[in-house]
C-alpha cells in the first residue's frame, strides 16, 4: 500500500473513532432514554390492571360456560334415559 494514503487515513479513522466515542458517551449518559416517564409509566401501570381485570372476567365467562354446557348435558342425558 502507498505511504500516502496510509498517512491520510489514519487521522480520518482517528477522528470517527473519536466522534463514534463521544457519541457513545453521550447516549450512554441520558439516563432518562432509558427509562420511561412518569406519566408512561403510570399508563402501563394502568393498562397492566385493566388486562389483569380483563383475564379474570374472562375466567369467570369461561367457568360460567363450562357450568351452562354441564347442565345442557345433564338435561339432554335425562331426556334420553327417559325416554
Amino acid at each position: 500500500m502507498d505511504p500516502g494514503v496510509i498517512a491520510v487515513s489514519i487521522p480520518i479513522v482517528a477522528i470517527i473513532a473519536v466522534a463514534a466515542i463521544k457519541i457513545a458517551r453521550i447516549v450512554a449518559s441520558r439516563p432518562e432514554a432509558a427509562l420511561p416517564s412518569g406519566d408512561v409509566a403510570a399508563r402501563l401501570d394502568a393498562l397492566e390492571r385493566d388486562v389483569d381485570g380483563l383475564q379474570q372476567q374472562l375466567t369467570d365467562t369461561q367457568e360460567r360456560l363450562d357450568f351452562a354446557e354441564r347442565l345442557l348435558a345433564q338435561a339432554r342425558e335425562q331426556r334420553r334415559i327417559g325416554n
